[in-house]
């Protein structure tokens, strides 16, 4: 039996240049930002031409999606060790260890996470399977946060994501597969609210502004975990 296409000479080839593609634009996103990735000047780096290059990806904007496709991957798959590790364990430890997953994750791939912090360019419209990739990452933080009951002071938003659930089945799909028996308004409350206390500490770390202010950025992350934990009542 001949071996397939995909486990080819050309096809490995194919994937080794691609690879080192990526690599060539991580690179350009650490020297100026995702705003900096540019196929010509990957293509310089590489010693190959222009339009070689165009032969693996046809814009930048298809090389950045799978660079963030890959970050996403690869970041749902720190968690979701971490989830797996912890299984059985308090959900408030539980979190801990996922909100650290998340934070060594970024601190390990600074220039991924970057791509994943924010938009990498004006014109960038993100294709509709990033966002699944992304849900994967929040994904194991539904399960733990199933026992959450939020106050008063979120009801507003409970109300907000509780609908969407409602209205959007990819979003109830999403939380039934992560947390069948949980309040899909619940734990979307917590879901959101960890996710934007996780970036919110992360990226500022990642981009290096918490430089002399004489505190360990990992204190910080537990004390938020712990303020949201003892804010919406999570055993």
């Amino acid at each position: 039996m001949t071996a397939s296409r995909a486990g080819g000479p050309r096809e490995r080839y194919r994937a080794q240049v691609r690879a080192e593609i990526k690599e060539a634009a991580l690179e350009q996103v650490a020297s100026g930002g995702a705003g900096a990735v540019a196929l010509n000047g990957i293509a310089k780096r590489l010693g190959v031409s222009g339009p070689a290059l165009y032969k693996y990806y046809c814009s930048r904007d298809e090389l950045l999606t799978e660079l963030i496709l890959d970050a996403y991957a690869d970041l749902a798959a720190a968690v979701t060790a971490a989830a797996d590790a912890t299984a059985g364990a308090p959900a408030r430890a539980r979190l801990h260890a996922l909100a650290a997953a998340y934070r060594d994750w970024a601190r390990a791939h600074p220039q991924s996470y970057l791509l994943l912090a924010g938009p990498p360019s004006p014109t960038y419209q993100a294709p509709p399977e990033t966002v699944d990739s992304a849900r994967a990452v929040l994904g194991p933080f539904l399960s733990v946060l199933a026992q959450l009951r939020p106050g008063p002071g979120a009801a507003a938003l409970r109300a907000q994501l509780a609908g969407w659930a409602q209205t959007t089945p990819a979003v109830a799909e999403w939380v039934h597969t992560f947390a069948p028996d949980g309040d899909p308004g619940d734990m979307l409350t917590g879901a959101v609210t960890i996710w934007a206390r996780l970036h919110g500490i992360v990226a500022l770390e990642t981009v290096g502004l918490y430089t002399g202010m004489g505190f360990d950025p990992a204190a910080l992350l537990d004390a938020e975990v712990d303020a949201l934990a003892d804010g919406y009542g999570l055993p």
